[in-house]
């Protein structure tokens, strides 16, 4: 049994695009990455398979329960965490993780306590006056303390600060280790390279790719940084190609041994050859949709 699977699913705001026939396939016990900028459809297609708004075509099943057919016992076994964080005003934070945890029908006390101490968040103290990276602790603990099966996360870390972030994604690998299924939607692509396995890539609320992270990361193409005078510019294969004073960085995807030659018939005082990052590759995939580098 797959944790998320969907068939088509389309979704349409009166004439304008929400998602079009996603089809995606994540696995019990994967750190699925969602990768898309803002307004590409990952919290469309979340939103979708929460049963927050319905399709407008195709289906989908979360741990095997049907979307629309399903939805209250789907929400007791998912922890969700929207992108931004809204709570009752007036209450204090104990007070919040109280009410999220009866609605979950849990005793949730001794997991809710470990995690404002690992995320150093005060339950004493009220919503109302949290910053906003605070206020996501809340609603980290939120969706982690009923030990939900299936955790989907919406640009979580947005607001936290970098140990707290480290600290967060201890706390997910920990829930992958113990069982969970993790879908994490993000435009951090560092996040997705450093902690997902698979990750989909949706563009114009389209998947447009989906594969190992490896996989997408996969490519011919590398990034050249040289200090030199060498003519480039009229070389088949260079992208992005970035000067500043004596230094000359760029991707290629070109001839290797053209490069060499080119390179030896001008002054070349260092060189540096490595591979594109995950970022690198991803805009690629948004300036050719389907091509690979």
């Amino acid at each position: 049994m797959d944790a998320i699977q969907t068939k088509g699913l389309t979704k349409y705001y009166g004439k304008a695009r929400g998602i079009l026939d996603v089809n995606l396939t994540v696995a019990q016990g994967e750190f699925f990455g969602f990768i898309g900028p803002n307004g590409a459809g990952k919290s469309t297609t979340i939103r979708t398979l929460l049963g927050l708004i319905s399709p407008s075509e195709g289906s989908a099943s979360i741990l095997g329960m049907d979307i629309l057919q399903e939805k209250e016992q789907i929400l007791g076994r998912v922890g969700y965490m929207p992108s931004e964080a809204v709570f009752y005003p007036g209450m204090k934070v104990r007070d919040v993780l109280k009410l999220s945890a009866d609605l979950h029908k849990r005793n949730c006390q001794e997991a809710a306590r470990e995690l404002c101490q690992r995320l150093q968040l005060d339950p004493s103290r009220k919503v109302d006056e949290l910053s906003f990276g605070n206020r996501k602790k809340v609603s980290i603990v939120c969706a982690l303390q009923h030990a939900p099966d299936l955790l989907i996360l919406d640009e979580p870390t947005s607001g936290l600060d970098p140990l707290m972030q480290r600290e967060f994604f201890d706390i997910l690998r920990e829930q992958v280790r113990d069982g969970a299924t993790i879908f994490l939607s993000s435009h951090v692509l560092s996040e997705i390279q450093r902690n997902c396995s698979r990750a989909a890539i949706i563009r114009e609320g389209r998947i447009i790719a989906c594969d190992s992270v490896d996989a997408l990361s996969r490519t011919n193409a590398r990034r050249v940084t040289l200090r030199g005078d060498v003519a480039l510019e009229d070389l088949a294969g260079i992208r992005d190609l970035k000067k500043e004073e004596d230094m000359v960085n760029f991707l290629y995807n070109g001839d290797m041994d053209r490069l060499l030659r080119r390179l030896a018939s001008g002054h070349v005082a260092d060189l540096a050859v490595s591979e594109p990052d995950l970022e690198e590759i991803f805009l690629h995939y948004y300036e050719k949709e389907g091509e690979t580098l």
